[in-house]
């Protein structure tokens, strides 16, 4: 009888840390895959700088590319030189906040950088 409850006392115990690992393992998922995309929008915002001299279109590539649920906080920086061959950057930030309670809700800030060179 005396194992009985110590087994409710052991499940009251290891249940919440059990929760808190797997919360935690979904926020790494949902991390990551904010970060691929982040990348993702990246390169789509520097071929458009590669390919375009107007900062704006490549700007607007890269938000296109994140979804209008992102693009929101999305801060994008452009560097393109008007010659030919020269190397176009983009950066890009996001404040990503971990939605879990139980990690207590901070933020994160991505960044990612692509480079590709002037086309035109």
């Amino acid at each position: 009888m005396r194992e009985r409850g110590s087994a409710v006392v052991e499940f009251a115990i290891v249940f919440p840390l059990v929760l808190a690992v797997l919360a935690a393992g979904v926020e790494v998922v949902v991390l990551a895959r904010t970060q691929l995309e982040l990348v993702n929008a990246a390169r789509e915002g520097a071929r458009q700088a590669a390919t375009s001299p107007d900062p704006a279109r490549a700007v607007a590539a890269a938000q296109e590319a994140l979804g209008p649920d992102l693009a929101g906080r999305l801060r994008v920086t452009v560097e393109r030189p008007d010659v030919v061959g020269r190397p176009a950057t983009v950066h890009l930030r996001l404040q990503h906040r971990v939605a879990a309670p139980l990690l207590g809700g901070f933020t994160v800030e991505l960044r990612s950088r692509a480079v590709m060179r002037v086309e035109r």
